[in-house]
């Protein structure tokens, strides 16, 4: 039988504080905050923060195809860059990776947001399929 919650204690005095604890858990779950952070769960998903504005060579595209392809089939892998600092620099450059399932996008962010990437923080959430196939890429 669970134990059950004492009544609280006396309102504290006035100019006091106290803090009181009602069996409330420790730890609270982390995925709810993730999903809303990142987005409405999709195919496909875009990355910031791999390169700044003016950075992005020949093979970027490519390479980032073939790194993502670890986590299921890439249909689509989109560069756009967005030009006069209408965005922070490290918002600038953004990388769209389209997959064969909603399944290899959700693989791909967990291991790709907060990696790591050329000495800069990359920053991953779900980006809308209607947005993608459109080609509305912009912020």
């Amino acid at each position: 039988m669970p134990p059950t919650p004492s009544a609280p204690a006396q309102p504290p005095a006035q100019g006091h504080q106290q803090n009181q604890l009602y069996n409330r858990p420790v730890f609270t779950p982390k995925a709810p905050e993730q999903t809303t952070r990142r987005g409405s769960p999709s195919p496909v998903i875009l990355l910031t923060n791999m390169v700044g504005p003016g950075e992005v060579d020949d093979t970027l595209q490519e390479e980032t195809a073939m790194e993502c392809e670890k986590f299921g089939p890439v249909v689509r892998c989109l560069i756009f860059e967005v030009q006069n600092g209408k965005v922070p620099p490290e918002e600038a450059v953004r990388i769209f990776v389209k997959f064969g399932s909603r399944a290899s996008a959700e693989r791909a962010l967990k291991d790709l947001d907060g990696r790591f990437f050329g000495g800069r923080q990359v920053h991953g959430q779900f980006f809308d399929e209607k947005r993608f196939d459109s080609l509305q890429l912009a912020p």
